[in-house]
C-alpha cells in the first residue's frame, strides 16, 4: 500500500470589518490554494449567506466525484481499447438539511453523455462505469452510493482507426 499525501490552504477572505459579531456581520467568502496551482474562490451555498458567484463546498465535492470517475473511467476504457470522443457529465447531487441545520449528502447522480467511436464499443463502454466506480478514490471516502445515468452513443465518422 502507498500512502499519498495532499495540501491545501484556505484562507478565510469575508471579514466585512466587524468579524463574526453576528450571523450576517461576515461574508463567507475564503480562497483555496494549492501550491503551484490556480487559487479558487469559495463562499457557501446562496442558501446560507453566500456569495452565488463561488463555487461552494458542495459544488465542489459534486465536481470532485464527476471528475474522478470521468478519470478512472477514461483509463479504463483505453485499457479496454474503447475510443472515447466526448464525455460531458452533468452531475446532480442531494443534500439533506436536518431542523438543527445540520445535513448530508443523501445521494449523487452522474449523468454523463458519451461519444464513442463505433456502435460495438457501447456495451463495455457502459459497464466500466461501475468498475471506474469501485477505483474511484473520491467515491469509495463518501457514506452513500454514487449511481450512474450514461447516454452512450457512437460516430465513426471522427476518428480514424
Amino acid at each position: 500500500m502507498k500512502n499519498h499525501h495532499y495540501k491545501s490552504k484556505i484562507d478565510w477572505t469575508g471579514n466585512t470589518g466587524e468579524s463574526t459579531k453576528n450571523y450576517r456581520s461576515y461574508e463567507r467568502s475564503y480562497t483555496i490554494s494549492v501550491d503551484g496551482k490556480a487559487e479558487i474562490s469559495g463562499s457557501s451555498d446562496p442558501a446560507f449567506l453566500g456569495n452565488p458567484k463561488f463555487h461552494n463546498p458542495e459544488d465542489l465535492l459534486l465536481a470532485s466525484v464527476s471528475s474522478c470517475h470521468l478519470l478512472w473511467y477514461l483509463h479504463f476504457c483505453s485499457v479496454n481499447k474503447i475510443l472515447v470522443l466526448e464525455y460531458v457529465d452533468f452531475a446532480e447531487g442531494t443534500m439533506l438539511e436536518e431542523e438543527n441545520g445540520s445535513g448530508r449528502f443523501t445521494e449523487i447522480v452522474l449523468k454523463p453523455k458519451i461519444i464513442v467511436a463505433e456502435k460495438n464499443m457501447i456495451e463495455k463502454a457502459i459497464e466500466l462505469h461501475q468498475i471506474s466506480n469501485e477505483y474511484c478514490f473520491i467515491a469509495n471516502s463518501l457514506n452513500f452510493e454514487v449511481k450512474h445515468q450514461p447516454e452512450i452513443t457512437f460516430k465513426n465518422d471522427q476518428i480514424k482507426l
